[in-house]
């Protein structure tokens, strides 16, 4: 079964997308970097470094220092599909990002959107 071509997509192609999304709604470059560091275990210099050197989704998720636990609290439909269902762990985590974008995008709290405790 041939890879999805998602997996090799560089996250530096896709995160100017991300923050044209949330600046479009009025949120900033600076809170989607905060829920992609919440997200991923990354600090913000190893973060602009992945972006800058064209690493692939696949590797991006595969090298992410600290997959936050709290990820799996995320739920909801995106492209369709709900997120708790998808079985292939790589776009699940794909879509876990998907997900807390248009929610930042949404104008959802950086608090809610990091599952943290009220």
């Amino acid at each position: 079964m041939a890879e999805n071509r998602v997996f090799k997509m560089s996250f530096g192609r896709v995160y100017p997308l991300y923050v044209e999304k949330v600046e479009k709604k009025g949120r900033t470059k600076e809170e989607l970097d905060e829920v992609l560091r919440w997200l991923t275990g990354y600090g913000q210099d190893q973060l602009e470094a992945v972006i800058e050197e064209g690493t692939d989704l696949r590797t991006f998720f595969g090298e992410a220092p600290q997959l936050n636990p709290n990820r799996e609290l995320i739920t909801g439909v995106i492209c369709g599909v709900r997120v708790e269902e998808i079985e292939d762990p790589l776009m699940r985590e794909i879509r876990y990002m998907d997900k807390v974008v248009d929610e930042l995008a949404r104008g959802k709290a950086v608090e809610k959107i990091l599952r943290q405790p009220a």
